[in-house]
């Protein structure tokens, strides 16, 4: 009975020093305190992403700290966190009037932003109507 109770002691030792640190914050932390958020950024003239030639691409990453070849990174990451990364919420200034030639440009965003992908691409009707979203993220 001894070998019995000192057998399963042991047993229940080497599984606690085994099995403990799998177990309740170890399991539910990720491997960083921040989800990724890496993006690049892509400008160029034409109709669709998929003709154009970017003439202009960086780089921008918001956490933990705002980096990447983004020339007004620190502004870039702010705007979308209050947007919540959602592309689509960025809308023109009602104060910019833009002449009506058609030169079209195109945006593109491809990456992660806060652990989700994202795949992002709009044309604007020449560089006046981008520049008219008042952004710093398509300032570049």
């Amino acid at each position: 009975m001894r070998n019995t109770a000192r057998w399963a002691a042991a047993l229940g030792l080497t599984a606690a020093a085994v099995c403990g640190p799998l177990t309740g914050s170890a399991v539910a932390a990720p491997a960083s305190l921040y989800a990724p958020s890496a993006l690049v950024l892509t400008t160029g003239h034409g109709d669709s992403a998929t003709t154009v030639t970017p003439e202009r691409a960086v780089t921008l990453s918001c956490a933990p700290t705002a980096t990447g070849t983004h020339p007004a990174a620190a502004e870039a990451c702010a705007e979308l966190r209050g947007i919540g990364g959602d592309f689509t919420a960025l809308k023109a200034r009602a104060d910019v009037h833009c002449i009506r030639l058609y030169d079209p440009v195109v945006v593109t965003v491809q990456g992660v932003w806060q652990g989700q992908r994202v795949a992002y691409e709009r044309t604007f009707g020449n560089a006046c109507a981008k520049d008219a979203l008042g952004s710093s993220v398509f300032a570049f």
